[in-house]
């Protein structure tokens, strides 16, 4: 299992849902998590990135909640990608080095975490980027930096 696990969170967007899995498989990320999926994204979108999934070779986990993500995974460490509750920001140019199991949680919808799920882990945003610039850039921007610092 690669040592980067990305993780979208609250997400009702088939669209959306779809780009991000695109983007894990293209950066050759072995494994999406998806919590928290609900309306079309629930009905249509886990379908559709399944397939995805299984023609890429690639693995597609759902759970209902960040709660139950962490309990099965159990990483080292939990970044939450968070404009509003950001406590530090991450340069794209130079990222951090975290050992052990990474688990990055983006948000898939357009309210920022609740401050109860921010408390799952590290809140971080980019450095920057001075407002929430949507769940497939923020994903395309810190997977490639912390891609960057273990490949």
């Amino acid at each position: 299992m690669s040592p980067l696990i990305p993780v979208v969170h609250n997400v009702s967007s088939v669209q959306r849902l779809v780009d991000v899995a695109r983007l894990v498989y293209g950066f050759d990320i072995g494994l999406l998590v998806a919590s928290k999926v609900y309306g079309a994204a629930a009905q249509s979108g886990i379908p559709e990135v399944m397939r995805l999934a299984f023609k890429s070779n690639k693995s597609f986990l759902v759970l209902p909640d960040i709660g139950d993500v962490l309990e099965l995974l159990k990483p080292d460490v939990t970044l939450i990608v968070t404009f509003d509750y950001a406590g530090e920001l991450i340069d794209p140019f130079n990222p951090p080095v975290y050992n052990g199991r990474v688990l990055v949680v983006f948000n898939g919808g357009e309210p920022d975490f609740s401050a109860d799920e921010v408390r799952f882990g590290k809140p971080i945003y980019i450095k920057g980027v001075p407002r929430r610039i949507g769940v497939v850039a923020e994903a395309s921007i810190i997977l490639y930096s912390l891609l960057s610092r273990i490949r």
